[in-house]
């Protein structure tokens, strides 16, 4: 690999951070345009470790997560209480994550009778603006 050209990093840098904000978060305003940033990239493909923008959904959820870790700490809970009580909060029924998985997934999540995978972890905290950790 070849010398690291700074100019072309830094330009490609600004225009990217425009988009995605790869910094610490330190506003609710700036932790909305993350998570809204992370939910397009999940619908583009990103939640697939295969896809180009795997590398980037990654790093910004850290970014989320380490905010939400500071600023949006939830009760101690399973992560079928974790998510019945986002579902609660935001009244939804299990029909309405049909998006992110079958009813029966959903069902079955919520009666303990299903681990949530890392992959509807993922679609999970995009959709509620939660860290993954909530769900595993």
């Amino acid at each position: 690999m070849g010398a690291l050209d700074i100019e072309a990093v830094t330009s490609h840098y600004r225009a990217l951070a425009k988009l995605v904000p790869l910094k610490s978060i330190t506003r609710e305003s700036d932790y909305r345009k993350a998570v809204t940033a992370l939910e397009a990239l999940l619908d583009a493909g990103g939640a697939d470790e295969r896809h180009p923008l795997a590398g980037l959904v990654e790093a910004l959820g850290e970014v989320i997560e380490s905010y939400e870790a500071r600023a949006h700490k939830l009760p101690a809970s399973t992560p079928d209480e974790a998510l019945a009580f986002l579902m609660q909060q935001h009244g939804l029924k299990q029909v309405d994550l049909a998006d992110l998985a079958p009813q029966s997934t959903i069902s079955a999540v919520l009666a303990g009778k299903r681990a949530i995978s890392k992959k509807l972890a993922t679609k999970l905290a995009a959709r509620f603006g939660v860290s993954t950790a909530v769900f595993v």
